[in-house]
């Protein structure tokens, strides 16, 4: 049986993408701190059809680096699937979360990080809004994978 290595088209991954950040639970965070030492973690999302919404502790590392330096690279863990998102990050603490973005997250989830806010260490949510997105499945993918750029998917 042969198998078929013929790139998608530039719909077909946009689609793919799309599909993958309904079913999808964990995304990979990638941020670096003020000495460039870089962070990789993977945390829990929602993707609202816009953006893809994080949280995590703000005095972690990674909080920290969201929100001090205002972008992110996110990726999924298949390397047979690659999607890498460039994205622009918001911060919002538990009290200045747009309440139907929490409520969202909350129940995906069935955890309110937004309990958290009178803690010493309080939850925040991030807003990752995709600026540039990659797909492809092996180097015969290569070529197109990009299909968003400027925050415009190419299709």
């Amino acid at each position: 049986m042969k198998i078929d290595n013929s790139p998608r088209t530039a719909g077909q991954r946009k689609h793919d993408v799309l599909a993958r950040l309904e079913k999808e639970s964990d995304i990979w965070v990638a941020t670096a701190d003020a000495d460039g030492i870089p962070y990789l973690v993977p945390l829990w999302f929602r993707w609202d059809g816009e953006a893809i919404w994080l949280a995590t502790r703000i005095t972690n590392p990674t909080g920290r680096n969201l929100s001090r330096l205002g972008r992110a690279r996110l990726s999924f863990g298949n390397t047979d699937d690659v999607v890498i998102f460039d994205g622009a990050v918001e911060t919002f603490s538990a009290d200045e979360v747009p309440v139907e973005a929490a409520d969202a997250y909350a129940a995906k989830w069935g955890w309110d990080p937004r309990r958290s806010a009178r803690s010493a260490k309080p939850y925040a949510y991030f807003r990752v809004l995709p600026r540039a997105v990659q797909a492809w499945h092996g180097e015969h993918e290569l070529r197109g994978r990009n299909v968003m750029g400027d925050g415009q998917w190419v299709v």
